[in-house]
């Protein structure tokens, strides 16, 4: 398979069978969000196919170490480490792509003035991180497992342990925002918002499973997170896709 970079062009349509639809009772706040009218499909244009450019001098040195970059002292929990890659639907690495993640603290609390849960704050975390893409499309953080916590969405549901993932591709039409969990959580089947996800195959990609060959021996475990955005369209080439 070719490993270059996502050509410039017209994106693939979106998988509404893939997607959560937009109203699901069970998730209680999608039923003031949902919209009112039929969706509408419409065809990529120029501002979709290209986006912003990020550069690794935008980085701070300690931008992906969600463990020291809040006060530069050692954030409380189990310390992981989350890597992966990121690839278009071809399978071709996205790189210089700007991944931002945040998440509850070990206790499974934000550091958010609306967050009223009673898990103590840690004053060494912020929750906050971000990285660039690499010329394969790999990306790493290390950070602290997040605590799973309860939300009011019915008398006793909790979100699993989770991490917030935003991904900018090579153009605003590949935005992605998503949720990475974690293998052999218990709480993945019980979540109202996993359970508005059409696809167990689509459930099974927002898990990263445990990674023993990436985890720091006597330090951090590792949990490896593959991400897929939108790919381009491609003419055929000897019944073959372009790439391919």
């Amino acid at each position: 398979m070719a490993e270059s970079a996502p050509a410039r062009g017209p994106l693939v349509g979106r998988d509404r069978f893939w997607q959560p639809p937009a109203y699901t009772p069970g998730y209680k706040t999608s039923m003031t969000r949902a919209p009112s009218r039929p969706l509408v499909a419409l065809g990529s244009t120029l501002s979709e196919e290209t986006g912003p450019v990020f550069g690794r001098d935008m980085l701070g040195e300690k931008d992906n170490n969600l463990i020291e970059n809040f006060t530069g002292q050692q954030a409380v929990g189990e310390r992981i480490v989350v890597h992966g890659r990121l690839i278009d639907q071809s399978g071709r690495p996205v790189p210089d792509a700007l991944i931002e993640v945040w998440q509850a603290n070990a206790g499974g609390r934000y550091r958010h003035k609306k967050d009223g849960y009673l898990a103590p704050l840690d004053p060494n975390f912020g929750g906050c991180g971000r990285t660039v893409t690499d010329a394969q499309g790999r990306y790493e953080f290390l950070t602290v497992r997040p605590g799973a916590y309860p939300w009011p969405n019915g008398v006793n549901d909790w979100r699993p342990m989770h991490i917030h993932f935003g991904l900018f591709g090579s153009g605003f039409g590949q935005r992605l925002i998503t949720q990475m969990y974690f293998e052999g959580d218990p709480l993945i089947a019980r979540c109202p918002i996993v359970k508005v996800i059409p696809s167990q195959e689509a459930i099974d990609s927002l898990i990263a499973p445990l990674d023993m060959d990436a985890s720091m021996p006597m330090d951090a475990l590792a949990y490896k997170f593959d991400i897929v955005l939108r790919g381009r369209r491609q003419t055929y080439f000897e019944n073959r896709k372009e790439g391919l």
